[in-house]
């Protein structure tokens, strides 16, 4: 019954999760920076161009392109990419279409285009932060990223930096503006600086190595009061030659205080090492991912 429910609440939670994101990459882009007349990267920016010389709604534009790459992902990449991706693209264009209705595309902070981008890549950054962390896809050029990766030795991050360049550079063809490229640029570097904050905030975790003679006590303690595994390692004193055990333990950075003390409380003498690790991947930590 446990395991049926966990099937059902993590779906669900996830589906919640790319909602709110998109939501809110949805008002920062409209409110922030299309409003603006800033065209910032991805198949936004890109629509954003598309926008700017016919008048063509940004969601529609985004939808079209998003089916089409669909299309070509099923051919290519196969269903389950496919299906992962269709909810968040489906999400991110209600949210774009809800945001033109009621902001009319104007902007929220009039004349401060500075502050707009800077407020607008953060709420970008973090919706799209949201919807990865919940296992979601935006499409776009997160797509064409993959399909090149496929068959090609280049990294998606490097694909879709060199997208964003050329997508923020084309601009200049419409606008003539220096500035408003450079504003693309300072958005696509806050955005992406957020949505890093934020995965990684899920991710942060710690290892430690706890050499202690009291560290039946400690095991016992850390299994007890913290709920966490360790591992018991035996090992050599480089100097006393003698038998020694050490503690291998992982945890989320924010225990890491109540690890301290724990270990204060039974051995203040005890020697420890901390180190920062990301990935962690297993029970207790995220799921395994492939």
């Amino acid at each position: 019954m446990k395991t049926s429910l966990h099937r059902i609440y993590h779906p669900i939670r996830d589906y919640v999760f790319i909602v709110v994101g998109t939501m809110l990459y949805g008002f920062g882009f409209n409110g922030f920076i299309l409003s603006n007349e800033i065209v910032p990267g991805g198949l936004t920016g890109l629509c954003s161009l598309l926008y700017f010389t016919t008048g063509i709604p940004v969601s529609l534009s985004v939808a079209a392109v998003n089916i089409l790459l669909l299309i070509i992902a099923y051919k290519i990449l196969g269903v389950r990419f496919m299906v992962n991706s269709v909810f968040g693209i489906a999400s991110l264009t209600f949210s774009l279409m809800f945001f033109e209705w009621l902001l009319k595309n104007q902007p929220i902070i009039q004349d401060e285009p500075f502050m707009s981008i800077v407020i607008g890549g953060v709420l970008c950054g973090v919706g799209l932060g949201i919807v990865f962390s919940a296992n979601g896809s935006t499409g776009g050029t997160d797509i064409i990223g993959a399909i090149v990766n496929k068959y090609r030795n280049v990294s998606i991050g490097r694909t879709l930096f060199f997208c964003d360049i050329f997508i923020i550079g084309s601009s200049w063809f419409i606008f003539h503006s220096v500035d408003k490229i450079v504003f693309g640029f300072v958005e696509m570097a806050i955005n992406n600086y957020v949505l890093d904050k934020v995965l990684n905030s899920n991710n942060q975790s710690v290892q430690f190595l706890i050499f202690s003679k009291k560290y039946e006590e400690i095991a016992t303690r850390i299994l007890e009061d913290l709920h966490r595994g360790c591992t018991l390692l035996d090992g050599i004193g480089g100097y006393t030659k003698e038998p020694v055990k050490a503690i291998v333990l992982l945890a989320k950075s924010r225990e890491s205080v109540t690890i301290f003390r724990l270990i204060k409380s039974i051995d203040p003498q005890a020697f420890i090492s901390q180190s920062s690790v990301r990935g962690v991947y297993g029970e207790g930590f995220d799921p395994i991912k492939a």
